[in-house]
């Protein structure tokens, strides 16, 4: 008995509580005692035993100072006021998980190590969980999505507390401004919890760590509670939005996990139903969590949603958005995804940095912060601005829009929206286009479709009624529609009704073919090769150009370029004959075909085509054989050689200043070198010189810009000299 009692007092001694240990959270408030009302709170809602023992917590206390002002805000005269509920609430939100120093907050807990001064949130005890709501006229039980689109069984989605601190504004380049711009009555202390003031900072305690304040803090609303909320408000201001939110990119989808979940809880069998957004949002207003790539990302950053007030956003939606629709309901879906995209920002956006941050969509944030911004609030998930404006986005004031809002050109826009990049270019409205626009009636008649059903692009040949779907058939729609864009940086297509010239379609990064345009009419290689044409029926005027409407289509050609030559050759007095002369009998081109050995269809081409005389110098030069059919192989090696020379590969140049410098010909040399040709392109000018004998080629203007497959077709006054 004596050895047993004696072994029980050594292990109380090594593993009792050591006299040094400071007291738990609840009897260092209770010795304190300036924090009476906030412990009644913490024995209401059944937390005293909890912030009694171990554990390890932050906790933000408000002192009886701020109760004081409480009580006054809400009207009543004590603590015994405040019931279990909302005593909950208060004491759940000012738990934080984990034990956090002053100087630890500032610090982001990333999954590969603690990144100094870099957070300024952390997630609390609080959550909503089950909510009983009434959706289009049927009650039930609903919980909020925990990540973007997505619902995470365990995950109880807590909402997070903001704190300011000087560690994390002086490494993000905040000041007291940025705070002040939330919180213009309240002073910036370097250290608050929301507006309110931390009166002292790191009060040790066994189980965690305490700090003192002076505002009483119930939980934020999220930003979809925050939209909610104000929508049930007779004078609501943000009640359109919320409609266009909740009535196409909302889904309750009923799940039994949650369901067995809301049983074990509640005893209750009611179906339960989780709440998405559409997941092609940047995200979900009601996840209280961030990205969730890490577990605690949230600590660092919170979205931004940027909400125009229901005056401008009505008017945005009758001149916008129902330009070309009777009402909201038969707009596409991919319209409100874009729309709310571009007022949503995946970061928390600071006031004095507005400008750094682009929008779901990729732009830049298009708000005047001290003018446009009419509301600000920091929320439980994110900040809220509300705003007098809607953002400009390019989607809605781009030569893009016209087919993008307009029932009439779905094809269009379908192939815009696929990836195909054109989207992106004619919707910057920071450059200046024009857009040539089919309707779908018209793609339709031409033998261009989309089968919804297999989702597959489909072309049916008018004349053969041969058919090609999937990617052949959206390659060669998206040829056509690539020659209906044209950069226009200087508006070189603003008088296209009253003046005639050529010009090349793309931009600068991905130049397309080119095409021609005659008071009102336009003719790509395809048009003049068919003999049809393209008229010009009506326009709209956009921010960033033009959109033309048409009755026909830029055709692409489809025949071999060697036929075009044939046929400039053919006119009676031609200045192309000497030179087709040569190269039909030669051994580069098939006479059956017309097509020219190395030149492939779909690919760019220059054909610098010397005229007679230039011809005629060459055969006096030595530098062609006298018989344009020559018997022997080397004179044939030498009229290939020539053709060959004057022929540019992947490069079409035109005498608009696009096209300059040093370009590879067709023809390689005896060791299977590239030989190439200088270029000089300005507006009005085009000229070509070898590198051998530096002998100077300038284009005939009035002969030359011959449209073929992918090519230009010049007729230049001299001929150039392969190296030797």
């Amino acid at each position: 008995m004596l050895f047993a009692s004696c072994s029980r007092d050594v292990f109380d001694e090594y593993y009792g509580r050591p006299d040094y240990l400071e007291d738990p959270i609840y009897q260092q408030l209770d010795v304190r005692g300036n924090f009476k009302n906030f412990l009644v709170l913490i024995e209401k809602a059944g937390y005293k035993d909890i912030l009694s023992k171990s554990g390890y917590w932050t906790i933000f206390a408000p002192n009886d100072e701020a109760f004081t002002k409480y009580f006054q805000e809400q009207n009543i005269s004590d603590v015994s006021k405040i019931d279990d509920a909302t005593a909950s609430k208060i004491v759940k939100y000012a738990l934080v998980y984990n034990a956090f120093r002053e100087d630890q907050l500032s610090d982001y807990q990333s999954g590969q190590g603690w990144v100094k001064d870099n957070a300024f949130r952390r997630r609390t005890a609080y959550y909503d969980g089950f909510q009983n709501k009434i959706i289009d006229g049927t009650p039930r039980v609903i919980v909020d999505a925990n990540r973007n689109g997505a619902y995470v069984i365990g995950d109880y989605n807590n909402k997070y507390v903001t704190y300011f601190t000087d560690e994390h504004f002086a490494a993000a380049n905040l000041s007291s401004a940025d705070f002040n711009y939330f919180y213009p009555t309240s002073d910036y202390t370097g250290f608050n919890l929301f507006e309110g003031k931390v009166k002292e900072a790191d009060i040790i305690a066994e189980n965690g760590i305490i700090h003192e304040v002076d505002k009483v803090s119930l939980p934020l609303l999220s930003i979809g509670q925050y939209l909610e909320q104000d929508s049930e408000k007779s004078n609501s201001k943000y009640s359109l939005f919320r409609s266009i939110l909740e009535n196409n990119l909302v889904s309750y989808v009923f799940n039994e996990n949650v369901k067995a979940s809301y049983y074990n809880f509640t005893g209750k069998t009611d179906d339960v139903y989780v709440k998405f957004y559409n997941p092609s949002l940047v995200f979900s207003p009601n996840n209280e969590n961030y990205i969730k790539q890490a577990d605690n990302d949230g600590q660092s950053d919170a979205y931004t949603l940027i909400v125009p007030e229901n005056a401008p956003l009505q008017t945005f939606v009758n001149q916008v958005l129902l330009k070309h629709y009777t009402s909201l309901d038969k707009l596409p879906l991919y319209v409100f995804q874009d729309f709310v995209n571009a007022h949503m920002v995946q970061n928390a956006v600071w006031p004095s940095k507005a400008t750094s941050y682009d929008n779901g969509v990729g732009e830049d944030l298009r708000f005047d912060f001290n003018s446009d911004i009419t509301d600000k609030k920091i929320l439980s998930n994110g900040f809220f601005y509300g705003t007098n404006k809607v953002q400009k986005s390019n989607l809605f004031y781009s030569v893009y829009t016209s087919a993008y809002l307009d029932p009439n050109y779905m094809l269009a826009t379908r192939l815009f929206n696929d990836g195909s990049g054109i989207k992106e270019m004619v919707s910057n409205i920071r450059g200046k286009f024009v857009l040539f626009l089919p309707s779908d009636s018209l793609l339709r008649s031409l033998g261009f479709d989309y089968d919804v059903n297999s989702s597959i692009w489909v072309y049916t040949n008018p004349t053969t009624q041969q058919r090609i779907t999937a990617g052949p058939a959206r390659a060669r729609l998206y040829r056509v529609l690539y020659n209906c864009i044209v950069a226009t940086p200087n508006g070189e297509l603003d008088n296209i009704m009253t003046t005639s010239g050529i010009i090349r379609t793309g931009d600068l990064d991905f130049p397309g073919e080119y095409i021609k345009w005659n008071n009102g009419k336009i003719f790509a290689a395809g048009n003049e090769e068919k003999g049809t044409q393209v008229t010009i029926t009506g326009k709209d005027i956009q921010q960033n150009g033009v959109t033309y409407y048409i009755d026909n289509i830029p055709q692409f050609a489809e025949d071999p370029q060697g036929k075009k030559i044939k046929a400039l050759a053919g006119v009676a007095g031609s200045q192309f004959s000497a030179f087709y002369n040569y190269l039909k009998n030669s051994t580069l081109y098939n006479a059956a075909t017309d097509a020219i050995q190395g030149v492939a269809l779909g690919t760019s081409y220059t054909f610098i085509i010397p005229n007679n005389a230039a011809i005629a110098q060459a055969k006096l030069d030595g530098v062609l054989p006298a018989s344009d059919n020559p018997a022997l192989q080397g004179d044939k090696d030498k009229v290939a050689d020539f053709i060959s020379f004057h022929i540019l590969v992947d490069k079409t140049a035109s005498d608009d200043g696009l096209t300059t410098g040093q370009f590879e010909t067709l023809r390689k040399d005896g060791l299977g070198e590239k030989t190439y040709v200088n270029v000089a392109s300005t507006s009005g000018t085009l000229s070509f010189r070898d590198l051998n004998s530096m002998r100077t080629a300038n284009y005939v203007k009035a002969q030359s810009n011959n449209l073929a497959d992918r090519s230009l077709i010049h007729l230049v006054d001299n001929y150039l000299k392969l190296p030797e």
